[in-house]
């Protein structure tokens, strides 16, 4: 249902394009308006899932009305599916292994993209977990994509134990399992501060998680860090 412009607040309608009138006029305040409703809904479903949010809490958060949050969106599903689908995407471009020569420094660079998008973006981080653990029905079209960027990383890395640049294990599993480590700072972020002895809103210093995360993945691989002449030790 579309709002009424003349029941809206002065600056938000001036900035609501005409019903019949070119959708461009008015596109600057649009993207603005729009950039505030997926920035609501993104703190509403990493909060409540899909199930648990309502179109009004994500209106009341954009500072908009019921009515006027539906003169930009269909629905909910609509608007979460479309931010469940940026989140994948962008994970695609970030997490990508963009040179496999050297494990040391791929990997590395690796754990420190994925820590620093948990630390960067722990609502957006929270909706995937919150669709997982809520059955992970809306992730169907997502999978097969997800198994094949999963398998190139994997045969980058059984390239490095077949050349002997690592020692032989499961790329699969290590592949989760550094999902797991740096995902945890986005799912468990007030955990974090606990442990860690910080107040609730102190900034977290992920240098030293950083430098220990990627020295206890490259120990468990075989292989030195990046700047260490230490070489692969072949296990017997």
């Amino acid at each position: 249902m579309n709002a009424d412009p003349a029941a809206l607040s002065p600056s938000t309608a001036q900035e609501m394009p005409a019903p019949d009138g070119p959708l461009s006029r008015a596109r600057p305040g649009r993207e603005r308006i729009m950039a505030a409703i997926r920035t609501a809904a993104v703190a509403e479903f990493s909060l409540h899932g899909l199930k648990g949010t309502s179109t009004q809490a994500i209106a009341a958060r954009a500072g908009l009305t019921k009515p006027q949050l539906h003169y930009y969106i269909a629905g909910k599903e609509e608007l979460y599916e479309e931010l469940l689908m940026q989140v994948l995407h962008a994970w695609k471009v970030v997490f990508s292994f963009e040179d496999a020569s050297d494990p040391a420094t791929v990997l590395g660079d690796y754990i420190r993209k994925k820590l620093d998008h948990a630390f960067d973006n722990p609502e957006i981080s929270r909706i995937f977990t919150r669709e997982v653990l809520d059955g992970g029905r809306n992730l169907d079209r997502y999978w097969p994509n997800a198994q094949a960027w999963t398998q190139k990383k994997v045969d980058i890395i059984n390239g490095w134990i077949a050349r002997g640049q690592m020692r032989p294990l499961d790329a699969r599993l290590l592949l989760m399992h550094i999902w797991a480590m740096t995902q945890s700072y986005a799912d468990y972020a007030i955990q974090t501060r606990v442990m860690l002895g910080l107040p609730p809103d102190a900034p977290i210093d992920r240098e030293p998680i950083a430098r220990e995360l990627v020295a206890f993945v490259l120990a468990g691989c075989g292989i030195g860090s990046p700047a260490s002449p230490q070489a692969f030790i072949r296990s017997c």
